[in-house]
């Protein structure tokens, strides 16, 4: 590490700390993490890679369970705490949100008709079976009886045949019209408005069992697929005019009063701020651990004081506030890899709305790759890892994160901090300070300044901005923040995913699938993929992925080791850190676990105790 950067990051954090003190609460995003639609309600972790450059439990040795083995309360009630510093936008569909916060705010009372075990595949142990054929082409999914609406309707197979109508439907707007959805036979042609339906979906004449066919066998199938019903009965009915798609979305039963067949019911949301659920005495696996449960945001600057207080009982800790979560004597820490990286994103591109497909732009301001990749390697993410994350997080290699064993390549040569390199990289590309006033011209001698978008969020997140910018400074790069300042979570993705002009690279995160497959954030006509970045090479691997030769998992492997090393020669996203999360729950807590594969990761168990 540079003695000046490590000087240029204590300064920083020195004066935002006098200036948090000074702002008396004003309330600073931490994450803003995207979430890509897993159907999984559980919090996703697993073990890293062993290596020894990425091993991100070296030295680290934190419990995946609470302590408490009390038995729980009959009639407890617990708070949650929803750590963010913007409030939760409140599309409570699966189909239609986009956020975490919405992600969490949905898991007590929203569920997938599948149970997932420790690797997340589909089980037969949630409110549904299946079968897949020989051919595996065709899965049948059978509801189980015994499974109820929170209004008392049962849940049907139509009801997830919905999910798929709305989710293909030509009005959808949504960004949830991904691979595991297109696949389905027939669905082409009710995307284009050339059908009322779709061919490839069947339901039984007594509405238990859903059999949906698909153009192409895919390993995603136990992964990947969509297992989120909607509630026609309740919502209205798209498919006969009772409701347009606009008027769904909006809909006060999606935002005010929705419902699901989860262990909890809404009984009443405060917008933005906090959610009241009540036991839903008929929940098909049992009756929920606590009576009452209470979801409300806590910020980054007050989580800590609200923990020693009593005021929630489970929560995620900022990971640079991890030295003072440590002496809160009431709770216990638990943390382990989370499926999440975080990235520079470079704009090479629009998204066409008509054609619903991503459009590089050969005259994009980075569109030389070399230029992309020198601002890899002038990036210090190691220190950042250290210096301001206690070790927390550590530096991202490629876009397939450690916790796929399978798929990761830890031997893939990947940029790492080297200023030199990065000089000579932009040397090559012909970008030369030519009037020396420290900064380089571009290739045609013109002023080259780069506008950042980055988000609040916490202590860190203005040193960090300032840090790379910095970095970037070092070899010769001018990076102004857009506006002049960090944006809010939701202003920050407002920009980002509309291709604002302002914006040349932005810094982000993605919480990633259970599903390896990278095709929903990569592909060509995913509107997450906010580079824009296409290319024919990144189509083929990207397929390949998800084809029936890639059941072979030798052969997916070879696909994804490709796939990981293209992204490291066209650079369309710098990965910056893989990173650790960190939940401080309070010792009253019992049957919780961050363990995908215990029983204790569902939610319906969590209880208190005396």
């Amino acid at each position: 590490m540079a003695k000046k950067q490590f000087l240029l990051l204590a300064s920083l954090l020195l004066v935002l700390s006098v200036f948090l003190a000074a702002c008396s609460g004003k309330e600073k995003e931490e994450s803003g993490e995207k979430d890509t639609g897993k159907d999984n309600g559980k919090t996703e972790t697993s073990k890293g890679d062993d290596t020894e450059s990425e091993d991100p439990n070296a030295g680290l040795d934190f419990p995946f369970e609470v302590s408490n083995k009390g038995e729980a309360l009959e009639d407890g009630e617990l708070t949650y705490g929803l750590q963010t510093d913007t409030p939760f936008e409140g599309t409570l569909s699966p189909v239609f949100y986009e956020n975490q916060p919405d992600a969490t705010v949905m898991q007590f009372f929203n569920e997938s008709v599948f149970d997932y075990d420790g690797d997340y595949m589909i089980t037969n142990d949630g409110a549904a079976t299946y079968e897949v054929s020989d051919d595996k082409k065709t899965i049948d999914i059978t509801i189980k009886d015994g499974v109820k609406w929170h209004d008392g309707e049962p849940l049907k197979a139509s009801d997830l045949q919905y999910s798929y109508q709305l989710l293909g439907h030509p009005d959808y707007t949504g960004t949830r019209y991904t691979f595991m959805i297109q696949n389905v036979v027939g669905m082409d042609e009710y995307h284009a408005g050339e059908t009322k339906d779709i061919s490839g979906i069947k339901v039984s004449e007594d509405d238990k069992t859903i059999s949906i066919t698909y153009k192409e066998a895919t390993p995603s199938l136990l992964s990947g697929i969509w297992g989120n019903a909607t509630p026609r009965h309740y919502l209205g009915d798209i498919m006969t005019g009772d409701v347009t798609m606009e008027e769904l979305q909006s809909s006060d039963k999606i935002r005010v009063n929705p419902i699901g067949f989860g262990p909890y019911k809404v009984k009443k949301i405060v917008p933005g701020e906090s959610v009241l659920y009540e036991r839903f005495d008929d929940y098909y696996k049992g009756k929920p651990a606590v009576k009452s449960l209470v979801l409300k945001v806590v910020s980054s600057a007050t989580v800590l004081e609200s923990l020693k207080k009593g005021d929630i009982d489970i929560v995620s800790i900022p990971v640079d506030q991890y030295e003072n979560a440590k002496g809160i004597d009431n709770i216990e820490l638990l943390a382990d890899i989370d499926y999440a990286y975080t990235y520079i994103g470079f704009k090479l591109g629009k998204y066409d709305d008509e054609k619903k497909e991503n459009i590089m732009d050969p005259n994009a301001k980075l569109a030389d790759k070399r230029v992309r990749k020198a601002m890899w390697y002038a990036m210090d993410n190691e220190t950042v890892g250290k210096e301001l994350y206690h070790g927390l997080r550590i530096p991202a290699t490629t876009l397939i994160i450690p916790v796929f064993e399978n798929f990761h390549d830890s031997n893939l040569e990947t940029p790492s901090y080297d200023p030199e390199k990065a000089k000579a990289l932009l040397d090559e590309a012909g970008f030369k300070d030519v009037d020396g006033d420290g900064f380089r011209e571009d290739a045609d001698g013109k002023e080259f300044v780069l506008n950042f978008a980055s988000m609040s969020g916490g202590e860190t997140a203005e040193p960090i901005a300032q840090f790379y910018m910095q970095n970037w400074a070092d070899v010769g790069i001018k990076v102004q923040l857009v506006d002049g300042r960090l944006h809010e979570m939701n202003s920050f993705y407002d920009m980002v995913k509309t291709d604002d002009p302002k914006v040349d690279i932005f810094q982000a995160a993605w919480g990633v699938s259970s599903d390896p497959s990278p095709a929903g954030i990569y592909s060509r006509d995913a509107s997450f993929n906010y580079s824009r970045y296409t290319s024919e090479k990144n189509d083929e691997l990207l397929e390949a992925g998800v084809s029936e030769k890639a059941f072979d998992t030798e052969y997916r492997k070879d696909i994804y080791k490709q796939w990981q090393e293209l992204m490291v020669e066209d650079v369309p996203v710098a990965p910056t850190v893989y990173r650790y999360y960190l939940m401080g729950v309070n010792k009253r807590v019992v049957n919780y676990s961050i363990d995908p594969g215990s029983d204790d990761a569902d939610v319906w168990r969590w209880g208190v105790s005396e």
